[in-house]
């Protein structure tokens, strides 16, 4: 089961939504015209900002600001933004004392649902852990809990029936606020179950799902490409300043090549990784391509070269796709040679003599030709032939 960290806006609408409570916060997409979000906040009110990300320990990291006016909104948010957040929350600012925090968590495990809480609960909770207390979640356990945390006699059968129909691994509620019985859930955090999302009742969306890393604005474009496409796109950035740039095809092939490249001692000097599969059009190519060659162009390492690989692909047109290529190279053709890059080539599948010809042509006339082969060669044994010309200092 992939557990996946979910948004704290999706999570806690789930959370409301259990209670029947109201949720009021504002999602916020940096890179949309959300001033017009802000804009219809009412300006007497005062407001939490925070980033959304899945990242731990916000607080202390500086990604929070409490007790905000309307007026101060936007310039949190460009200044989240500056730090390379896209996602952040609005919400109102609950007044109540740090004495008034409690914890509450609940997570799968082999043994049944473990329920931790503890009524020293926020920002310094590890710092309580001898009053942290644990058990199995079943119904006998439950007044317990409920009597500790103020809650009222049915919180926990509605907690953890929102647990079970949304699929979660995971929920942790840090600081939970509880007020004549009512829990405020001032943090949420979820993990659920990412191939769950067509039997929830609102199926998950890629805008649900959080990685806590700040992506680049490569990877956020590929990102986007995914998500509209019916063909496969995957890009991570690894060491920004690498000296080893791959353009791969297929999940098993990607792997091959990546572990190829650390096999020859270059692990520390792969600049990302990734894949592209699924019989992708030429366009989509293009894109996909100018995001590896910007990452490679920007990395400052004084030596570079590009992987192009992939296994024998069923039914991929690799004439198609090595267009897509060859237009992305020939966009960026002169900063490349620049850079003194050469090109690595290992591709096979339909059509493949026809578009490998057409790149090796491109290659060797803008003077980037490193090596173009197809099946005739085994996958991994291009990775030694692009190593070798970094070791040459070509």
């Amino acid at each position: 089961m992939p557990r996946v960290k979910i948004s704290e806006f999706r999570s806690k609408n789930i959370l409301c939504s259990a209670f029947g409570l109201p949720y009021t916060g504002v999602h916020i997409d940096a890179t949309t015209d959300w001033q017009k979000q802000i804009a219809g906040l009412s300006k007497t009110k005062r407001y939490v900002v925070k980033v959304d990300q899945g990242v731990k320990g916000r607080f202390k990291k500086g990604l929070v600001f409490l007790d905000r006016k309307h007026s101060q909104l936007k310039a949190d948010i460009l200044a989240l933004s500056k730090k390379g957040y896209r996602f952040v929350l609005i919400e109102e600012f609950k007044h109540h004392t740090p004495d008034s925090e409690s914890y509450l968590s609940i997570e799968r495990t082999r043994a049944g649902n473990m329920v931790m809480f503890s009524t020293s609960g926020g920002i310094n909770v590890e710092s309580n852990a001898a009053a942290m207390k644990s058990s199995l979640m079943k119904p006998s356990s439950a007044p317990s809990v409920e009597q500790a945390l103020g809650l009222k006699a049915d919180s926990m059968s509605k907690l953890t029936a929102a647990f079970e129909d949304n699929y979660m691994a995971f929920l942790e509620i840090n600081p939970l606020v509880v007020t004549d019985g009512v829990p405020q859930f001032l943090d949420a955090a979820i993990e659920v179950d990412s191939e769950a999302g067509p039997f929830v009742k609102e199926a998950w969306t890629v805008s649900d799902f959080r990685d806590p890393a700040i992506k680049t604005p490569e990877e956020l474009v590929v990102e986007e490409l995914a998500s509209t496409s019916q063909a496969s796109f995957r890009l991570k950035v690894a060491n920004p300043n690498g000296s080893v740039f791959l353009l791969l095809s297929g999940g098993g092939a990607s792997i091959v090549v990546a572990d190829e490249v650390y096999n020859q001692g270059y692990g520390r000097e792969l600049g990302n990784y990734g894949e592209y599969s699924g019989n992708p059009d030429e366009a989509e190519t293009y894109l996909y391509t100018m995001q590896v060659i910007s990452l490679m162009l920007k990395s400052k390492s004084s030596q570079k070269v590009l992987i192009i690989a992939g296994g024998v692909a069923n039914f991929t047109d690799i004439r198609v796709t090595l267009q897509g290529v060859v237009r992305a190279l020939a966009t960026s053709k002169a900063a490349l040679r620049r850079q003194h890059i050469k090109v690595f080539v290992r591709r096979a599948g339909p059509f493949d003599v026809e578009g490998l010809a057409n790149l090796r042509a491109f290659l060797d006339r803008e003077k980037l030709l490193g090596y173009v082969a197809g099946s005739e060669l085994v996958l991994s044994e291009i990775v030694p032939k692009a190593v070798a010309s970094l070791k040459a200092g070509e």
